[in-house]
């Protein structure tokens, strides 16, 4: 029990954090859709539902993933979150098909926008609170992406801002988060300002012109991260870490080329295998801290918790070809090798 609970507090607390919100969010606008029936509401409503499951999916699926590699797994579980997340978005996709379906329903069919100005203040009410708890969520999102980054995130509006920038540079369950809830902060405020104009000009065909879109920008998210964890399954090459770690190996004069080279993304954490030349004849205790002087050293570049090194001699080709890469007549066979 200690053990499943130590586990679970190396998970994404943005997630567990973003899942109790949008749980909480999701009775709110549920209560508020059954004594309003406003589309814009039922849209929100769904989205903080979808996303309450997603996030609680996400947190698990980090935690779990953080397990040591064992004799089944070497290289641990890693990619247990690529998988979870993958899950999650089918889930949004599911929620996002539903929205825009309403949507168009009641665009056809609009509401009557002439109702209890007790049921407006309500609808605006909730939303409120959703836009502004959703907001303190993206921005705990935000601050982890920076730091993720290893950039400072002073300022109250750096979160916001330099983020998206930063954002490739994210743990999976980070981006989902913050993809997901800048989706949620902007989905409330088109639902509030559907609502309010609509009630000013009775045009009740805004309310589902904004859950189609709402639905939309669901899916968008649905594209992105389904695209990106496909990638993550499968084992993705990290290419600009991977520039990093070739200037970090060759920096040591032991090394006359690299042979072979591959950063993968494990997950949240990146696996690095090497395969180096060395220029001279060294002895095996010479080898071993050579390989342990490396590792080291790579071992500080951002996400990277894993390091296999495995040394031949240097044939008189060169086969890295400086930032670019390999070379394009080298090809990486076993028969070669």
């Amino acid at each position: 029990m200690n053990s499943l609970i130590s586990l679970l507090k190396k998970g994404s607390m943005s997630s567990l954090s973003a899942a109790i919100v949008n749980f909480i969010l999701g009775c709110l606008k549920l209560v508020a859709f059954i004594f309003t029936g406003n589309i814009a509401m039922f849209a929100e409503m769904m989205h903080s539902f979808g996303d309450a499951a997603n996030q609680l999916f996400v947190f698990l699926g980090s935690a779990f993933s953080k397990r040591s590699p064992n004799q089944k797994f070497p290289l641990g579980y890693g990619r247990l979150i690529n998988l979870v997340c993958l899950i999650a978005v089918i889930i949004v996709g599911i929620l996002s098909y539903e929205t825009v379906k309403e949507g168009i329903h009641h665009i056809v069919h609009p509401n009557n926008t002439d109702g209890p100005q007790l049921f407006f203040w309500i609808n605006i009410g909730v939303l409120a609170i959703g836009i502004v708890l959703e907001g303190m969520v993206l921005r705990k999102a935000g601050k982890e992406i920076l730091e993720e980054a290893g950039e400072s995130h002073a300022g109250f509006l750096a979160p916001f801002t330099k983020s998206y920038l930063l954002i490739s540079k994210a743990k999976p369950a980070t981006k989902l988060v913050f993809m997901e809830d800048t989706v949620a902060t902007g989905g409330g405020v088109i639902a509030v300002l559907s609502i309010i104009i609509a009630r000013i000009t009775g045009l009740g065909m805004l309310e589902g012109i904004a859950s189609v879109l709402i639905g939309l920008m669901m899916f968008i998210i649905v594209g992105i991260i389904f695209i990106e964890n496909s990638q993550g399954v499968l084992g993705i090459a990290d290419h600009e870490t991977e520039i990093h770690a070739s200037r970090v190996i060759l920096d040591d004069k032991s090394i006359a080329d690299i042979k072979r080279l591959a950063v993968i993304k494990e997950g949240e954490s990146l696996h690095v295998e090497a395969l180096l030349e060395v220029n001279q004849n060294f002895t095996l205790k010479q080898l071993s801290e050579i390989r342990k002087r490396i590792i080291l050293k790579l071992l500080t570049l951002s996400h990277v918790e894993d390091v296999n090194i495995e040394f031949i001699e240097d044939d008189g080709q060169q086969d890295w070809n400086g930032d670019s890469g390999p070379s394009a007549n080298i090809n990486y066979d076993k028969e070669r090798l």
